[in-house]
């Protein structure tokens, strides 16, 4: 069956290591994405310049758009938090985009996550769905670590919060957490959240324990501990990933109580998914769940991983159609 669309969108995912496009339309209610691309934010040295490289190998040009990148918005422009990229929307207006709207990329997140099919979400713990009328949060650690929430009435309403919630500050739930967040602060005057529970926090990390247990390491990429970690949950570098998905699992509770999302947690990122085995076996439910007197609270919240590669685009679309 041939489905017509009036409106060609184009929508983006733009984080500190790739950037994600493509073209948008509405079939039936829900987006539909073709024309995917990806590619290294290294390969364009202007953000403007990797949006109009792949506007130019598109047959359809799309009419408008919405861009979800890394970092707040502030006044239509962004000045991405891992990145060197800046871009405003008045910029990418010359790209003959009008309307277009840059927006946070958990916020995008944040709608994308109740269209992601069921087959595509993973389960972490809890019931099967949550409150559909309750918040629903979304959080991940990927180059850095985001997080957002998706406010939700009985009339069917909602609304996206962009947040920074991923710079709150880090709370250690345990004597050895007090120990590594007393090794973090020689190095950062502010342990956030970031510093740990991202690609580069898991190598922060991975040393602070190496500090505390009195040994030496020599691994500088978190790629290597991951793989590592993989292979043998029982070395160093097991230890490492676990205690990373602990407290992953300690700060989405926390964030669940912060935001009352008794609609469920969506771990979202790059992260999450290739680790999906060993995070599913690891203490992250039981560090969700222990907030003490709200322990029956938290046990009636699912916690899912979004496994859909472009659930940022579809929330991107579904601000785009909405405008």
């Amino acid at each position: 069956m041939t489905v017509a669309w009036d409106r060609t969108l184009l929508v983006g995912d733009v984080g500190g290591t790739n950037a994600r496009f493509a073209l948008a339309h509405m079939v039936e209610g829900r987006p539909v994405l073709e024309h995917h691309q990806s590619f290294p934010a290294s390969e364009h040295p202007t953000f403007l310049g990797g949006v109009k490289a792949f506007i130019d190998g598109c047959d359809i040009k799309p009419t408008g758009g919405v861009l979800a990148v890394a970092g707040p918005v502030t006044d239509g422009s962004i000045d991405l938090t891992n990145s060197p990229w800046r871009v405003s929307e008045a910029e990418l207006q010359t790209l003959g985009l009008n309307p277009v709207r840059l927006i946070n990329d958990f916020e995008a997140l944040a709608w994308g996550a109740p269209v992601v099919p069921s087959d595509q979400l993973a389960s972490l713990g809890g019931p099967a769905a949550g409150d559909p009328h309750a918040a629903i949060a979304v959080l991940g650690p990927g180059t850095g670590f985001g997080v957002s929430a998706l406010a939700r009435d009985h009339q069917g309403r909602a609304i996206a919060m962009p947040t920074e919630g991923g710079h709150a500050c880090f709370a250690p739930g345990d004597p050895v957490e007090d120990e590594i967040l007393r090794i973090l602060r020689r190095r950062y005057d502010r342990v956030s959240i970031e510093r740990l529970i991202c690609g580069p926090g898991l190598l922060n990390m991975h040393r602070a324990l190496a500090e505390i247990d009195g040994r030496e390491t020599h691994i500088d990429d978190p790629a290597q501990i991951t793989a590592e970690a993989l292979e043998n949950p029982n070395s160093h570098c097991g230890a490492t990933l676990a205690r990373f998905c602990a407290i992953l699992g300690a700060v989405a509770g926390d964030i669940a109580l912060t935001t009352g999302a008794r609609g469920g947690v969506y771990i979202a990122g790059g992260i999450a998914p290739r680790i999906l085995p060993f995070l599913k076996a690891s203490p992250f439910r039981e560090r969700f769940e222990r907030k003490g007197r709200f322990q029956d609270y938290m046990a009636a919240i699912p916690t899912k991983v979004i496994l859909h590669k472009h659930a940022a685009l579809l929330g991107a679309a579904q601000v785009a159609f909405a405008s």
